[in-house]
């Protein structure tokens, strides 16, 4: 097969193209106001998984509001907040096969939640203590579970993008039905793994789904000094894949995007890229001040296009939920939460012998000789240790 550009126009004078001759549509379903747009082809949803869906829109904003307090008390940290993008991470995620691999890159605890990361399991990775699945080994919000198919988050951006790209071809390999998708910023499409993982996975056919959460911040650089291009999703067409652009707060829109999506990746073994044009309502994370890059009033304005206000009108006007129905939501997850909190924080560490484990089949006398030397230093200086102290 040719790879020559598919092209059967030929010129006899230059002419150039530039980022405008590229259409890029937004997809929309739902309006402010709760209502769809006339003529919108709405996902496939029911009853169920709208509920399911709120429901873990409810959870997390109350999982937000708590933990970013708890760090302000010096009780975990640090923490993230997906505050404004859950559009764009649940209603992805409720597009999904349990067994498709999600790929996260740090602000997507909602997609854990939906695929039922208990409150508890929650706190222990917070609290890194003994029943954390890390074994305390990563800071707060970096979740991983192998039984709901969520690989562990790594700080480093960008990394997991070619990761997906390989996790999903070689679920192809293995017959297997099923995707990888891969949550990143647009401040993360700058890293040289980005182009890396697409072309790879164009050229090999890997079944992934990109799906990039363009928040209008790469911590404080706005994407106007991030790029030049049509955005993130003129780089799939580039790169030759399918290629969307939704509205990120719009729940049924990313809902139908990602099942359409997903589809099209297991009909015919490749990847596509969604990009999802979303506002971080939040501070970059509890180590940011916003107000230092961006205004009041620009944060008020998008306040009004709240992606959970607007899924929760849709479900009022269909009579599936009440005002009734979201405050007892809200008051059950808060006392669920704060009372998470006060149980984990007074679990202990986990074991110090543990810090050698779970790398090698067998720790090597090197490994063994600097934990004796480890426990030798914090013996002698207990109280400048407190924790680790009690778990030698």
């Amino acid at each position: 097969m040719s790879n020559a550009p598919l092209t059967n126009e030929t010129v006899h004078r230059v002419s150039f193209l530039d980022k405008a001759s590229l259409h890029i549509p937004i997809l929309r379903i739902l309006q402010a106001d709760g209502t769809t747009y006339e003529n919108a082809v709405l996902p496939v949803i029911d009853k169920a998984l709208a509920d399911k869906i709120f429901d873990t829109c409810v959870f997390t904003r109350v999982l937000d509001e708590r933990m970013l307090g708890a760090q302000r008390q010096g009780r975990i940290s640090f923490y993230m907040t997906c505050t404004g993008e859950e559009a764009s991470i649940i209603g992805s995620t409720a597009a999904l096969d349990k067994d498709d691999v999600i790929l996260a890159q740090y602000r997507e605890h909602a997609s854990l939640r939906y695929r039922g990361f208990t409150t508890e399991q929650f706190m222990n990775q917070m609290f890194s203590n003994e029943k954390d699945l890390g074994k305390g080994r990563q800071m707060p919000i970096h979740y991983g579970s192998r039984e709901l198919n969520y690989q562990t988050i790594s700080s480093p951006l960008a990394t997991q993008i070619p990761q997906a790209t390989g996790v999903a071809y070689g679920m192809k390999l293995q017959g297997k039905r099923n995707v990888a998708i891969c949550y990143f910023g647009e401040g993360a499409a700058s890293e040289g793994d980005f182009h890396a993982g697409l072309n790879m996975a164009a050229v090999l056919k890997s079944p992934t789904i990109f799906f990039c959460r363009n928040n209008g911040y790469a911590i404080s650089t706005p994407t106007e000094e991030q790029y030049a291009g049509n955005g993130i999703a003129s780089r799939g067409v580039g790169y030759g894949m399918h290629t969307i652009r939704v509205d990120g707060n719009d729940m049924l829109a990313v809902l139908a995007a990602t099942q359409q999506a997903r589809a099209h990746a297991l009909e015919h073994n490749a990847p596509v890229l969604i990009e999802a044009m979303t506002y971080r309502l939040g501070a970059h994370s509890s180590s940011d001040d916003p107000s230092g890059y961006r205004s009041k009033e620009e944060e008020a304005k998008w306040q009004q296009h709240d992606p959970v206000k607007r899924f929760k009108l849709w479900m009022v006007n269909k009579d599936w939920l009440t005002e009734a129905d979201e405050a007892k939501l809200f008051e059950r997850y808060r006392e669920e939460v704060l009372a998470a909190v006060k149980v984990a924080e007074k679990l202990p560490i986990p074991k110090l012998d543990e810090i050698i484990e779970d790398v090698l089949d067998k720790p090597t006398p090197a490994l063994r000789k600097q934990l004796k030397e480890l426990k030798e230093h914090i013996s002698k200086y207990p109280k400048a240790y407190p924790k680790s102290a009690g778990r030698l």
